[in-house]
């Protein structure tokens, strides 16, 4: 089960009344873009590649990112938003270079490298799947806000699933918050709006270099 729910922190506001906004904006609207809000996405991570080593978010700074948290056993809505992923690349074409999707498990235990790497394979090889252990896991969610909590399914140490947040984050070549999908949004809307944020962006440095002669 994935709650579309997912906790920020805004200057000046208390927390419930911020995560009270944000769902508000969030289910108004299937995209949700950040323009010049103070709300604060994403930072510093230390995670496991599915080859066993160690990334931090220096190993895309210069890359457009979208980041999903999950996890591989999802019966629902992360096989759903990882489709839409594979289908935007598609429909990014030579764009899709400059772009890198990374799948985050919330579910370390059973989310090992390897099943990882195998999972996001199945979806499209361009997709990064990244675990952790608990604590690392804590970490990125925090810095993105992302709610996730297991639930008992059952009697055995492994019968729970994970709920969890359902939403995607696109973030600019430094490491900067552009704006949110909902899990469920088509490919082909990511990548018209990820296109139009890579020409707004490109615009942007133009005018500033014209500016600076």
């Amino acid at each position: 089960m994935c709650r579309r729910l997912i906790s920020l922190s805004v200057p000046g506001l208390p927390i419930l009344s911020g995560i009270a906004l944000v769902i508000s904006l969030m289910s108004s609207q299937p995209l949700v873009r950040a323009a010049n809000s103070p709300v604060t996405i994403g930072g510093p991570f230390t995670l496991t590649s599915p080859e066993g080593t160690t990334v931090t978010e220096q190993a895309y700074l210069g890359k457009w990112l979208l980041v999903y948290f999950g996890f591989t056993s999802c019966p629902d809505t992360c096989p759903t938003a990882l489709l839409e992923i594979a289908a935007a690349l598609g429909k990014l074409g030579p764009d899709a270079d400059k772009l890198q999707p990374l799948f985050i498990t919330v579910d370390p235990l059973r989310d090992t490298p390897a099943v990882m790497g195998n999972y996001t394979q199945s979806f499209d090889p361009r997709i990064v799947g990244l675990t952790g252990t608990a604590q690392q896991i804590a970490a990125v969610a925090q810095e993105y806000g992302v709610y996730y909590a297991p639930r008992r399914s059952g009697p055995g140490a492994e019968d729970y699933v994970m709920d969890h947040g359902a939403y995607l984050y696109l973030m600019d070549p430094k490491g900067r918050f552009v704006r949110g999908f909902d899990a469920n949004t088509p490919g082909d809307r990511i990548a018209e709006a990820v296109r139009s944020a890579m020409a707004k962006t490109r615009e942007n440095a133009s005018h500033q270099g014209r500016s600076t002669q």
